[in-house]
């Protein structure tokens, strides 16, 4: 940090606030994580009375033992694995093209087209509406209906759009001049200059996915097929009256309060290893797709 004596007492008074400001910030971030770890690798007891605060009080691995050697778990985990690749994959085969589309000047009727990919972003047909199209396409209870049924968001291309629109035309007349067709201008030229913007949009679906509960539950009957949120969901209702979890609360092993703080604990680990690597893509990607020149 640079010497405090250089700035005027003002400008000090700003600098420490701040920091007060951002140490606060970082609490209150970090506290949730800190309080869920905390609360899995306490007795189940404890965490049933409330007496986890910041650390885990009566230290036991117990709860991870009882998640990890279920296979319902594992089965999930792969699902949402499975649901957050290839519906991340696919959600950029239709976002990168559609977004290139709409940002040439030259496609007909290109307002309106910009319009109605807007409009779905203030409006949409309802929860029954979807269900009964999606029931109607026989995309109930399948991995693909998960994966196609939630693959465009009107946001994302407009973000994409927004930064195609501020490479300057001198790359692409440089690549038309050298005999590049619209599908080469694209993977040739625009898409090794939005890497910041792509990886951007990415890492916007894979958190989608990752998290995505509502629709997995209503439109996945079979236990084999849904995610590890809808799993916790399950964990979460069939536990917490379990007779079983109940007993357990005499030896404090564990209760289904460890058991779904382990399961979350769990659940965000490959989120929390990934983001790392995008962050440097993202902060450059909203503002540059976000604001149009």
């Amino acid at each position: 940090m640079a010497n405090m004596n250089l700035y005027s007492r003002g400008d000090r008074l700003f600098v420490i606030v701040n920091m007060v400001l951002i140490a606060m910030f970082t609490i209150s971030t970090l506290y949730p994580f800190i309080y869920i770890a905390s609360v899995s690798m306490s007795t189940g007891f404890e965490a049933r009375a409330g007496n986890v605060v910041l650390g885990p009080v009566g230290f036991t691995l117990e709860a991870y033992k009882r998640v990890l050697g279920e296979p319902m778990f594992w089965i999930s985990y792969k699902n949402t694995f499975i649901y957050t690749i290839f519906g991340t994959l696919m959600s950029l085969i239709f976002i990168i093209p559609g977004a290139y589309a709409l940002s040439r000047p030259q496609l007909y009727g290109r307002r309106f087209w910009n319009l109605m990919v807007a409009f779905t972003m203030w409006f949409h047909a309802g929860m029954i509406p979807f269900f009964l199209n999606m029931r109607d396409l026989g995309l109930l209870d399948s991995y693909f209906g998960i994966i196609i049924g939630f693959a465009v968001n009107g946001f994302n291309i407009i973000l994409l759009r927004n930064f195609f629109e501020g490479i300057p035309q001198s790359f692409e007349e440089a690549a038309r001049m050298d005999g590049a067709n619209e599908f080469q201008v694209l993977w040739k030229v625009y898409m090794p200059l939005s890497k910041p913007a792509i990886a951007t949009v990415a890492l916007f679906c894979v958190v989608s996915r990752w998290n995505g509960f509502f629709w997995a539950m209503v439109l996945l009957q079979d236990r084999d097929k849904v995610p590890l949120q809808v799993y916790l969901r399950h964990v979460i209702v069939e536990l917490s009256d379990s007779e079983e979890f109940a007993n357990t609360l005499l030896t404090s092993s564990y209760s289904f309060e460890t058991v779904s703080a382990a399961i979350i604990v769990c659940s965000i680990i490959p989120i929390l290893l990934i983001y790392p690597f995008l962050q440097k893509y993202f902060s450059k990607g909203i503002l540059l797709g976000g604001v149009k020149e």
